[in-house]
C-alpha cells in the first residue's frame, strides 16, 4: 500500500478509534485482552484496507471489521469470560453521580460479558445509535429479526443485571 493510503489509514483510524475500544471493552473483559483485540481489529482493518470502496462510511466499514473479527478472535482463543476479572476504568467527574455511573457501568458490563457474541453484537450496535435496519443488514438478518433479537438481548441484559444484586 502507498504511504499516501497508510497516512489516510491512520488518520481513519485515529478519528474513529473510539469505536475500537467499545467494541473491545465489550467483547473482552480485562485491559489486556481488550487491548490485544483492539490490536487485531486494526491489524484486520490494515489487511481489508484495500478492499474498502467507499460505498458507506468508513465508520460503517469498521463497525463490521470490527465486530466480525471480534466474534472470530473469540472463536478462535476460546477464551471464557470470567467476571470476577472485570475492571472499570478510573473516571474523574466533578458531579455527584459519579459513584452511581460507575456502579452501573461496572454492572452493565459485567451483564454484557455474559451474552452470546451476536447479542453483545446487537447491543453494541444499538449503543452506537444503529436503526433495526442497520443492526440487521450489518449483522445479515432482516430487520425484524434484529428487533426481536434486540428486544430478547436487552431483557437478557435487564435478567442478569437484577441478578447481580442491582435493580432498575
Amino acid at each position: 500500500m502507498a504511504q499516501k493510503s497508510e497516512a489516510a489509514f491512520l488518520a481513519k483510524i485515529e478519528n474513529h478509534k473510539g469505536i475500537l475500544y467499545k467494541v473491545s471493552k465489550i467483547y473482552m473483559d480485562n485491559a489486556e485482552d481488550q487491548e490485544d483485540l483492539f490490536q487485531e481489529i486494526v491489524l484486520q482493518l490494515w489487511k481489508s484496507y484495500d478492499s474498502f470502496r467507499g460505498e458507506s462510511q468508513f465508520s460503517t466499514w469498521m463497525y463490521r471489521v470490527a465486530v466480525n473479527t471480534s466474534i472470530l478472535y473469540l472463536k478462535k482463543e476460546k477464551r471464557k469470560v470470567t467476571t470476577s476479572q472485570i475492571t472499570t476504568p478510573e473516571v474523574k467527574d466533578t458531579t455527584e453521580n459519579t459513584e452511581e455511573k460507575e456502579l452501573q457501568l461496572t454492572h452493565f458490563y459485567k451483564a454484557v460479558h455474559q451474552l452470546n457474541k451476536i447479542d453483545k453484537a446487537i447491543i453494541f450496535y444499538q449503543l452506537e445509535g444503529f436503526s433495526h435496519k442497520e443492526i440487521g443488514l450489518n449483522l445479515g438478518i432482516s430487520e425484524g429479526n434484529a428487533r426481536v433479537k434486540l428486544k430478547r438481548a436487552k431483557d437478557k441484559l435487564k435478567e442478569l443485571i437484577r441478578n447481580q444484586g442491582y435493580g432498575f
